[in-house]
């Protein structure tokens, strides 16, 4: 079980890395960078990942540092996407609705406060040349939509983090995909057009409306 779940974790992290490398590539040609040397893109795209990894790192942080606050008793457990295995940070299934709510919303939380740390302080992230920093602002903003389109199609493993969000407040899941994607494309939009206050409203809104739904239960 052991070696099979660190497979499974480093196909997990591989395909992650390749859409990461991937998304790096439709981020610079975007932002209208300079064109770098070979080297520079070479170290460039290693920052990116690496920024990237810390995003991943953080939500699965938080989803951990709750799980220890609630007294959960967090354990890795092998899951499947498709034909595709991975793992996640399951739980203890006795948790409250609302402490259930919390846990499965604290990656979400922190992707949407780091991004909203992110274009407030450096609302022209895209004209800087960051790629340690556009890394994790990547991460954030692509992992909040796959989440938010498997919620839409009610696909994925069930210890999905919308899932769990969905049946601790008793709503349908795919008003928590529309939740999680929303602030998501609002920032995507901010990246490009900083100037916009209208979307960075709307997006601080929908941020603090999906922490309000803990007090929905």
């Amino acid at each position: 079980m052991g070696a099979t779940l660190c497979r499974s974790a480093r196909r997990f992290l591989t395909l992650i890395s390749a859409l990461i490398v991937a998304a790096g590539a439709v981020v610079d040609v975007l932002a209208d960078e300079p064109a770098q040397p070979n080297g520079h893109r070479a170290a460039d795209t290693v920052k990116f990942i690496a920024g990237a990894a810390g995003a991943f790192a953080e939500h699965e942080a938080d989803h951990f540092l709750f799980d220890v606050l609630f007294d959960a008793h967090p354990f890795v457990k092998e899951v499947h996407f498709g034909p595709v295995p991975f793992f996640a940070i399951a739980h203890r299934a006795t948790l409250s609705p609302r402490r259930e709510f919390v846990v499965s919303s604290a990656g979400f939380w922190i992707q949407e406060a780091t991004s909203e740390w992110l274009l407030t302080r450096r609302p022209r992230l895209r004209d800087e040349h960051a790629p340690f920093t556009k890394g994790a602002f990547a991460f954030d903003v692509l992992t909040s939509i796959g989440y938010g389109v498997v919620a839409f199609a009610k696909a994925g493993p069930f210890e999905r983090d919308t899932r769990g969000m969905a049946a601790s407040v008793r709503v349908d899941e795919r008003a928590i995909g529309a939740v999680v994607i929303a602030p998501a494309v609002l920032d995507v939009y901010r990246y490009f057009n900083p100037e916009s206050r209208w979307a960075a409203w709307m997006s601080r809104i929908v941020k603090g409306g999906s922490v309000l739904l803990v007090i929905r239960h």
